[in-house]
C-alpha cells in the first residue's frame, strides 16, 4: 500500500516532514514555515527603507543624489535657527568626481530672503538661472535644511558650542550624523547676518519661499 502524502496523515506510516523544518512540524504546516521564512528576510528590507523615508523626510540625505557639475550660489539678509549640526563629507556628480563639502545641518531655519542662483551652460551662451524669495513677501521657512557648502560667510552669534565631537553622535539636528571617528560639531540657537555660501546641494522639509521669483537670462546677475 502506498504512503498518504496528501495530508501528512497515512495509517501506514509516519507523517511527511519538510526537510528544514522543526522534528515536531507537520507538513500540513509547511506553507506557514515557508512564511515566516520569507518574513525574516522581508522585515529588515522594509525596516530599512522604512528609516530612509523618515530621513529623506527629515531632508538629512541632501547627498543622496549626483549632484550637478557647477556649484551655485546663496545667500540671505539673516538666517536663525534653534540649532546647527555639521561634518565634512563628498557629494559626487555623476562622472564620479568628488567634491568635498561641509554638510551644514540647520534645524527649524527661518531665512529673511533668499537668493540662489547658477550659471549654466547652453546653445545660446551662459546663462544664469536665479531664485529669490522673502524680502517684503515675508519670511523664508524650512525644517531641517541641509546645505552641502564649500564654504560659508557671514557673522555669526550662537549658542552652546561642542567642536570636534564625533560626527556619529550629533544630536541637535534629527537625521543629521556622519560616519563613527570623523569630526563633527554643533551649536545651539543660532544666528547668522549677511550669510554668502558656495553650494553643491540644499534640501529642506516643508520649504516655504513666499514671493518666489524665478529667472533664466543671459544678462542675468549672480546673488554675489
Amino acid at each position: 500500500m502506498s504512503k498518504n502524502t496528501g495530508t501528512g496523515t497515512g495509517a501506514d506510516g509516519p507523517p511527511d516532514r519538510v526537510p528544514d523544518a522543526a522534528p515536531d512540524t507537520p507538513r500540513g504546516r509547511e506553507g506557514r514555515v515557508r512564511w515566516r521564512k520569507s518574513a525574516a528576510v522581508a522585515v529588515p528590507a522594509v525596516l530599512a527603507v522604512g528609516a530612509m523615508s523618515v530621513v529623506m523626510a527629515q531632508g538629512a540625505l541632501a547627498a543622496s543624489f549626483a549632484v550637478s557639475g557647477t556649484s551655485f550660489q546663496v545667500s540671505s539678509s539673516k538666517l536663525s535657527s534653534k540649532g546647527l549640526a555639521s561634518y565634512v563629507q563628498t557629494d559626487r556628480s555623476v562622472d564620479g568626481k568628488g567634491h568635498p563639502v561641509a554638510l551644514l545641518g540647520i534645524g527649524e531655519a527661518t531665512l529673511t530672503d533668499i537668493c540662489q542662483s547658477a550659471e549654466v551652460g547652453t546653445p545660446l551662451g551662459t546663462v544664469v538661472f536665479k531664485l529669490t524669495a522673502g524680502g517684503p513677501a515675508g519670511e523664508v521657512t524650512a525644517s531641517n535644511l541641509v546645505i552641502d557648502g564649500e564654504d560659508l560667510d557671514g557673522d555669526a552669534t550662537f549658542g552652546t558650542a561642542q567642536i570636534g565631537r564625533d560626527a556619529s553622535t550629533l544630536d541637535r539636528v534629527d537625521g543629521v550624523k556622519g560616519e563613527p571617528g570623523k569630526f563633527g560639531l554643533q551649536a545651539g540657537d543660532i544666528e547668522v547676518v549677511g550669510v554668502k555660501s558656495h553650494a553643491w546641494s540644499a534640501t529642506g522639509g516643508n520649504f516655504r519661499l513666499k514671493g518666489m521669483r524665478v529667472s533664466v537670462g543671459l544678462d542675468g546677475e549672480k546673488c554675489f
